[in-house]
This record gives C-alpha cells, structure tokens and sequence, in this order.
C-alpha cells in the first residue's frame, strides 16, 4: 500500500477495514486466485465504490464481507474487522446473528431477492421476526413505514415480487435491507438491469437514506461513470487487485492509475461523436 494510487485506502473513522484478502477458487485445473491481498477502509456513513471490469473480483469481495462463499470458493488469508470483530473468526452463530441486523446485502437481481410465492408483507415479517422478535402486526408497522421511505404506496404489502416494475422491486430489496437499521449496506450491482431514468432516481434515494439514517454503503459496479455521481470514494479492481483509491472527484477528472484513464476513455464522449459527423458541439 505504499503506491501513491493507493495511500487514500484508508480512512480515520472507519466500520469496516480489509485487510490483504485472499479469496481462492480450488478447480480441476487448479486453485485460481480471485482476489489478491485486497486492503481499503469504509468510513461510518462513508458511500465506498468497488469498480471493475465483470471477473476482476467485486462480487467475491462482497460475498467475503458477509461470509456467504461456498465452495469452491474460499477465503484463504486476510482480515475484515467490522465495528472491531473479525468477521472471519466469528462462528456460524454470530455472523447469522449480524448480518441483516449490523451488515445488510443487497444482491444484483432483484427478482432473485424476493420470495415469488411471498408477499412481500410475508418477506418483511420474516426478517423482523428471526431478528427482532416481532409480531406480525408489529412487522407490518414497520414494512408500511419503509414502504414510505421508498416511495412504495402501503397496500401494496399484500402483493408479489412479480406485482411490481424492476425499479419497484430495486426499491423494495433496498427497504428490506434496511429493516433491522445496519451500520452496513453491501449494494452489489443494485441498478444493473434498470433503465437510466430508474438507476438515478434509485441513487438518489440511496444518497437521501444515508443522510437520514447515518449507514455505510459499499457500492458495486462496473459502471464508473454512475459510481462518481454516488461515491465519497471511489476503489478501482483490475484482475483481483485494487489499483487505485481516491475520492471521486479525483479518480474522474485525475485519474493515476493507466487503467482507471483508460476505463474514463471507454465511455463515450457525446461532444466527440457530434464533431466526427461534423455537428456543433
């Protein structure tokens, strides 16, 4: 961690810090190396980004934090301190216990997330019963009031996943996670398959529910260009490693790293293009 590209890792207030992670595949071929000696800090109320290329190691960095890797998989040196316990020498027991309730994940397809044959009054109660105890009226209270954190209309608690758009699914995956009010939410490519008009309006209310509620956001993507809008900070990954660290403004407009420059230089420049037609730009 000596390289100037990542001296802005770590951070002075941090609820998580990862230490040189090593996460493993054991194949037929042989062992592969998904991530490699990975380090970088999440400040309390910190929105951290993870970008990369797809396979460069982002999603097995998240299934890490939250202890989810099944073989092949496994994670073969490191530590990932959270509020001051290493996660990784937790038992079975107390990582069941933490996640939702001190680390909450919200995965790529929303669709996948839900339940198809729960309603979603059913999902919520669910997690508020394992957790909290809650009774179904006391569970229902409590959906209807994240329900109007996300801009979801209350009756809607009686109907299915499939009931809703892909935006609205996004949204209600979101107020799940929130349920148990973690100090953590791993956001794993939460508006891949959205339309730009939802993924903004989606990061906004992201942006607006950390403000409220005072959360960490380890945000996943592979899209840089949406990050930057999002991020206090910005990781960039490449092949398993983390090749630079910086706050996003920096990491858009003086990238130091010659991949980060050439991942800015694959996006599209509309001026560009309407000069090469000979447009005004």
């Amino acid at each position: 961690m000596s390289k100037p590209e990542l001296e802005q890792a770590f951070h002075p207030d941090p609820v998580l810090q990862v230490r040189e992670l090593c996460v493993d595949y054991i194949t037929d071929n042989g062992d592969f190396n998904a991530v490699n000696s990975v380090s970088f800090d999440i400040g309390k109320g910190e929105i951290f980004g993870l970008a990369g290329e797809s396979g460069c190691g982002k999603s097995t960095i998240a299934f890490a934090i939250n202890r989810l890797h099944k073989p092949p998989a496994f994670i073969s040196g490191g530590q990932i301190h959270f509020n001051g316990q290493d996660l990784l020498k937790l038992s079975d027991k107390a990582i069941n216990t933490l996640r939702w309730s001190e680390i909450a994940m919200v995965f790529q397809s929303a669709m996948n997330s839900l339940n198809p044959v729960l309603t979603i009054q059913e999902q919520f109660a669910d997690v508020l019963r394992h957790h909290k105890g809650m009774t179904d009226q006391q569970a229902k209270d409590r959906a209807e009031k994240l329900l109007d954190l996300v801009n979801i209309p209350r009756e809607r608690l009686s109907e299915y996943p499939h009931q809703f758009s892909g935006g609205m699914r996004q949204r209600l995956v979101i107020a799940i996670a929130l349920s148990l009010n973690p100090k953590l939410i791993v956001m794993d490519e939460p508006t891949t398959a959205l339309d730009v008009v939802v993924q903004r309006e989606i990061l906004q209310q992201i942006y607006q529910l950390r403000d409220e509620f005072g959360f960490s956001v380890l945000f996943i993507t592979h899209d840089l260009a949406l990050m930057s809008q999002l991020c206090d900070r910005i990781a960039i990954m490449r092949n398993g490693e983390i090749v630079e660290v910086n706050a996003s403004k920096k990491i858009r407009n003086q990238p130091q790293h010659a991949y980060t420059q050439k991942l800015w230089a694959s996006f599209p420049n509309i001026h560009e293009a309407k000069h090469a037609q000979g447009e005004p730009a």
